[in-house]
């Protein structure tokens, strides 16, 4: 079971490597890592390039959980989807194709979710839309996203809905791994120097 699950990782981190960002910007004559905040994500790719390239970049990065998850699943079972997602998190944060330089995590780990556990997602998403609402703040959002990982896990568990161990860590590593990459911006909330996401449309 070794074997299988590392080639999951691996698989994994070669889909969340994948730099959606870097590519659709440079298809505009932008260097994504040069411009806004420097991120290759897709906040950044809508705060420089739009809503349509931000949302793009956005899903795209979405599906590459899902089909890390999809394949690990397929490969070695629950330990391989969950290796997959790992692996995804870990490639899209440290993209071999970009100088392992990558985005915050968050839209693969919403992919990867969606088909691990949905409801944990669910629960999630309803907290991210809650604190961007009410802040403006897509970092602040994205924090709380993962903090509520593996606490919504434990609830559910614990109201009779079955979420395995290995699941439940799971949720914990990748609520650090997210809180770690919001690192910089957890200093600027603190500072008072985030900058909040205009409510006004962007093309």
């Amino acid at each position: 079971m070794v074997v299988p699950v590392l080639l999951c990782i691996l698989i994994g981190y070669l889909f969340g490597s994948l730099s959606f960002a870097v590519w659709i910007a440079k298809a505009k004559g932008v260097n994504i890592l040069k411009e806004g905040s420097g991120n290759p994500g897709a906040t950044n790719v809508k705060r420089v390039l739009g809503k349509k390239a931000g949302n793009t970049v956005f899903f795209l990065d979405f599906l590459k959980g899902c089909a890390a998850v999809g394949i690990g699943l397929w490969i070695a079972g629950d330990p391989g989807g969950i290796a997959g997602a790992v692996g995804a998190v870990l490639g899209h944060s440290a993209s071999i194709f970009i100088g392992f330089r990558g985005g915050k995590g968050v839209a693969v780990t919403m992919g990867a979710l969606l088909v691990l556990m949905p409801l944990v997602l669910l629960t999630g998403l309803a907290v991210w839309a809650l604190t961007f609402n009410l802040s403006r703040y897509v970092s602040l959002a994205s924090i709380l996203f993962a903090v509520s990982l593996p606490i919504s896990a434990l609830v559910l568990n614990w109201v009779g809905w079955p979420v395995s161990l290995p699941l439940i860590v799971f949720a914990a590593v990748i609520a650090v791994l997210i809180v770690v990459r919001h690192r910089s911006n957890l200093v600027r909330l603190i500072n008072g120097e985030e900058h909040k996401f205009s409510k006004k449309s962007q093309s």
